[in-house]
C-alpha cells in the first residue's frame, strides 16, 4: 500500500485532484467506482471546477456508484445516487447513460447485484473509497471476504448511525447494496481517502494492524496498486511508523 501523507487538508485536496486529472488525461475513458458521503465532496467539487475550466473531461468516462442505502425513497436527498449526482455527476460533462447506480427498490435484489457486476465487466480503472469508523469500505462491513461480490448487506450499527448525517429524518437505513471486495481487488487502482482526527485511529489500524476480514480496509494492503491518502490529522498516528 502506498501511503500519501499530506501536510494539510488543502494539500490533500490538491494532491487528489491533480492525480485524478492525470488519470483522466491519460485515459479519457476511465471507468470509476466512486463513494458518496462527506469525505470525497471537496475532491468532487474540485474536479467539477477543472471540467468547467476545460482542464479535463468526463465525456468518455464512466461512473459506477459504490453502494446504496436500502429503505429510502428514491427522491431522498440522502441516497448514495442522489448524493453523487448532486456533488459530482450533475456538475461535470458526464453523459447521463454513463452513470450507473444500484437500485435498492428492485423486486429482485440478487438479480440487481448480479447485473451490476456484469455491467462493470472485466474490471474498474479507479476505485475511490472512504474509510468507515469500523474499517468498512462502502458497505463491506467487518467479515466481508476478499472475493465478496456485489450484494445486499445488513449494516452495522455504527454505519447506520453514520448515515444520519446525510438524512433530514430519523428513518435510518438498516441494510444496503454494495459493490463487493472482489471488484476492488480486480480494479487497476484503488484510492482510500481519509481526513480529520476522527479517522486517525482507524487509519493506524489499517496500516499497522493485522490484515484481516475483521478490518476490510486492511485487506487493501494486498492490492498491487492501492494508495492511502490522508491529511495531517487523519495520518497523525502514522508518524512513528
Amino acid at each position: 500500500m502506498n501511503i500519501l501523507h499530506f501536510d494539510s487538508e488543502t494539500a490533500w485536496l490538491a494532491g487528489i485532484a491533480s492525480l485524478w486529472r492525470d488519470r483522466l488525461r491519460s485515459n479519457p475513458a476511465l471507468k470509476h467506482c466512486l463513494a458518496s458521503g462527506h469525505t470525497p465532496v471537496p475532491a468532487f467539487r474540485e474536479l467539477a471546477r477543472s471540467v468547467k475550466q476545460g482542464q479535463v473531461s468526463f465525456q468518455r468516462a464512466t461512473i459506477f456508484a459504490l453502494d446504496e442505502f436500502g429503505g429510502l425513497a428514491p427522491d431522498d436527498p440522502g441516497t448514495c445516487k442522489n448524493m453523487l449526482e448532486r456533488d459530482l455527476v450533475n456538475l461535470v460533462d458526464l453523459p447521463r447513460e454513463r452513470f450507473h447506480f444500484l437500485n435498492a427498490q428492485s423486486s429482485d435484489l440478487d438479480a440487481e447485484c448480479r447485473a451490476y457486476d456484469q455491467k462493470i465487466g472485466t474490471g474498474l480503472d479507479l476505485v475511490l473509497l472512504g474509510i468507515g469508523s469500523n474499517g468498512h469500505l462502502g458497505m463491506n462491513e467487518p467479515g466481508s471476504a476478499p472475493d465478496s461480490p456485489t450484494r445486499r448487506v445488513d449494516l452495522h450499527e455504527s454505519t447506520t448511525q453514520g448515515a444520519a448525517s446525510y438524512l433530514s429524518h430519523g428513518r435510518l437505513p438498516r441494510w444496503g447494496l454494495t459493490a463487493g471486495m472482489k471488484q476492488f481487488f480486480a480494479a487497476k487502482e484503488v484510492w482510500l481517502i481519509a481526513t480529520g482526527p476522527a479517522k486517525a485511529e482507524i487509519v493506524r489500524r489499517i496500516v499497522k494492524g493485522e490484515i484481516s476480514v475483521k478490518l476490510p480496509a486492511s485487506l487493501m494492503r494486498r492490492h498491487p496498486n492501492c494508495s492511502l491518502m490522508v491529511d495531517s490529522a487523519a495520518g497523525s498516528l502514522l508518524t512513528a511508523l
